[in-house]
């Protein structure tokens, strides 16, 4: 019996042996009964210094951007008699009296919306005179002379036709959907350097009373414009163009980390007019001045806050002045939207359609009352360019 168990005990050691000298086997539950970490959320695709990658963005876009040069002749003249015909029939067009004629050029960006040769850019950028010579620089590097389908001032954008079919376009995109934070990529020729591209974020929606157009409704970003971006596209990461860049806050003339750009839904309306109208269509209440509303003005007016735009003056044969509108009434609402400050006013008329009747809201001598004023075309201001 001792024999037995002792060699039982040594089978066991040998046994036991031979197993440590095994892989260890991990025993594994049913698929349905793994326990899995939480999948991720979905992150956009960034390169190593944290931003987004926009290089098929860049690729798929960039040739769709186009260089503008503008040149128009400016004459300076040597006296105050230059444009007398009187004095013309006697000395005539001379140098000596009339002073000299110069070329002034400019140069800018636009951005093609047709492969048949449609390109907006902006108004600035074309310049003022109607006599310029637009000469657009596609893609390929080809040089084409440009027509002027017609320039918006308010919202400092023109419209160009260019005798060219094929080429890239950037589709448009919603700027309505843009949050601020959201990454932006602005491509453009600035100090004549073509087809930049640079990356930012969107800064600030709606920025408006800063001065630069009479419709003021701009997306604000940090992505480096400098002067030669104006006209360029500003991209979303879908590739979709989402605004036209426009300006600059700068001290010093330069890159300062404020840009402005017209929003895509904005620029579709004016190109939409200008293509069919050759002006774009608002809606006005006559000549009607509004200031922006302070504590100490409303203390004045006799009204409980400062909410609201103040009439300053208006003229006698607006549509306005005839509804009942008067220097001193403070409006509060437009069509039941509540009026904040005078662009936003500007943009409310200027919108509403041509024909229709508005109620506007309005605080005189602390009582508030309705008015009804009738929206009148806006009259034409500058002539169609051709």
């Amino acid at each position: 019996m001792v024999g037995l168990l002792l060699a039982g005990v040594l089978m066991g050691m040998i046994l036991s042996g031979r197993a440590t000298d095994q892989p260890d086997v991990v025993a594994r539950a049913p698929e349905a009964e793994i326990q899995r970490p939480p999948e991720p959320a979905a992150q956009a695709m960034a390169v190593p210094g944290g931003a987004p990658d926009f290089t098929g963005v860049a690729a798929q876009t960039v040739r769709a951007v186009t260089n503008i040069s503008s040149v128009q002749v400016v004459r300076r003249s040597a006296t105050p008699f230059a444009n007398d015909p009187f004095f013309q029939y006697f000395f005539g067009d001379q140098d000596e009296f009339f002073g000299r004629s110069r070329a002034q050029q400019s140069l800018g960006s636009g951005v093609v919306i047709s492969a048949d040769g449609l390109v907006v850019t902006n108004y600035h950028v074309i310049g003022e005179s109607a006599n310029a010579e637009v000469t657009v620089t596609v893609g390929d590097r080809r040089d084409v002379r440009a027509k002027v389908i017609g320039v918006d001032s308010w919202t400092d954008l023109a419209l160009l036709k260019i005798d060219a079919t094929g080429l890239p376009v950037i589709p448009w995109g919603d700027s309505s959907r843009l949050r601020v934070a959201e990454w932006v990529m602005a491509v453009g020729n600035p100090f004549s350097l073509n087809q930049t591209v640079t990356l930012g974020v969107v800064s600030a929606l709606g920025r408006a009373n800063v001065g630069i157009t009479q419709y003021e409704d701009f997306i604000q970003t940090d992505a480096a414009i400098n002067p030669g971006n104006s006209g360029g596209a500003l991209i979303n990461r879908r590739g979709e163009l989402v605004g036209i860049n426009t300006a600059i806050f700068s001290q010093s003339g330069g890159y300062q980390g404020i840009g402005f750009a017209v929003p895509s839904n904005l620029v579709r309306r004016v190109v939409d007019d200008l293509s069919n109208f050759g002006r774009v269509r608002r809606g006005s209440m006559g000549i009607v001045d509004v200031i922006s509303m302070t504590p100490r003005l409303a203390e004045e007016l006799g009204a409980e806050n400062a909410d609201g735009v103040v009439v300053n003056q208006l003229h006698r044969q607006s549509a306005a002045y005839r509804a009942g509108l008067e220097p001193g009434d403070i409006i509060v609402a437009f069509n039941g939207t509540r009026i904040t400050d005078p662009s936003q006013f500007v943009r409310l008329v200027a919108d509403a359609q041509v024909g229709s009747t508005s109620r506007v809201d309005v605080v005189r001598a602390g009582r508030r009352q309705s008015l009804r004023i009738p929206i009148e075309a806006q009259p034409q201001r500058q002539p169609r360019r051709r």
